[in-house]
């Protein structure tokens, strides 16, 4: 994660509640779902990025408005406490760049000119944003245990510290071997808790002060990686039948009742890797990017 440096350094993980943002938003259905965007530097290069909000496209899809707060920055370069910003967007999924993959559950909305206008009002904004150098390449994927710890940081059942804009933290483990894709899929599975809201949450690999490695030694140090963004998962049914859908973005009344089995589909982070193209391709080379 990189930003401006504050003047006292934060641990990675006081960061990591400041990399995500809650999304809620009116649906052309009717009603309010939720979910959980991240923030990602996108376009890297010569000192600058394209600053931009991912989440799943099923979680903006029928958007015809969104709304989300973002943390204000103190002078000392840190977040400024119980101090927010608020935006409302009309027109909200049209908004969003889709993964160039229609069948791949990512979109990107790129968030120069919220900076630009914050900026015109004297505010800054505090946030903590990923970048590709956390992507894991496949060689350090087949470095890893079939099993490791993972955090998943999001908004489950649409949970946060409203007074504080905090998200809600979890851990859990991977449920297949992270370097390997699932049914045949650039995806993989964890065993944690996902509920309506998770949708477009960030998985990451992060140890503190010590790990196992593969060869079952203890190894000293930290391990953070972004291993991927939490989409779907399978439910089982009361008639007996296990299906996988997209982690809802809210709940709903239905006949048929659906059993969480606290398994979730992650989509490989690797894949955050093509938005670039389709940032570029929408937004131009100059439009978006800045220097955070």
């Amino acid at each position: 994660m990189t930003e401006p440096t504050p003047t006292k350094p934060m641990p990675l993980a006081d960061q990591l509640p400041h990399c995500t943002v809650r999304l809620e938003c009116d649906l052309k259905s009717g009603g309010v779902g939720f979910g959980t965007g991240f923030f990602f530097q996108f376009l890297e290069g010569a000192g600058q990025h394209v600053p931009a909000i991912v989440t799943n496209r099923h979680v903006v899809r029928g958007a015809l408005r969104g709304r989300f707060v973002l943390s204000l920055q103190a002078p000392d370069g840190r977040p400024q406490a119980g101090a927010i910003d608020r935006f409302e967007l009309d027109d909200f999924e049209r908004r969003w760049i889709g993964h160039p993959d229609p069948s791949v559950d990512l979109c990107a909305f790129p968030m120069a000119p919220l900076l630009n206008l914050a900026s015109q009002k004297g505010k800054q904004l505090f946030y903590r944003s990923f970048n590709a150098s956390i992507i894991p390449s496949q060689d350090e994927l087949d470095n890893l245990t079939a099993i490791e710890e993972i955090v998943m940081v999001g908004y489950p059942n649409a949970i946060w510290d409203d007074a504080n804009n905090r998200p809600i933290v979890r851990r859990g483990i991977t449920a297949t071997d992270p370097a390997l894709n699932y049914g045949g899929k650039r995806e993989f599975m964890i065993d944690a808790a996902c509920f309506p809201g998770s949708s477009g949450s960030p998985v990451l690999l992060f140890n503190q002060g010590t790990y196992v490695t593969p060869d079952g030694n203890l190894a000293v140090g930290t391990r953070f990686k972004l291993l991927g963004v939490l989409y779907a998962g399978p439910v089982y049914t009361a008639e007996g039948k296990v299906s996988v859908e997209t982690i809802p973005t809210q709940h709903r009344v239905s006949t048929t009742t659906a059993i969480p089995t606290n398994l979730g589909l992650v989509i490989r982070s690797e894949l955050l890797k093509d938005l670039d193209a389709a940032i570029l391709a929408v937004a131009g080379p100059a439009n978006g990017r800045g220097d955070r």
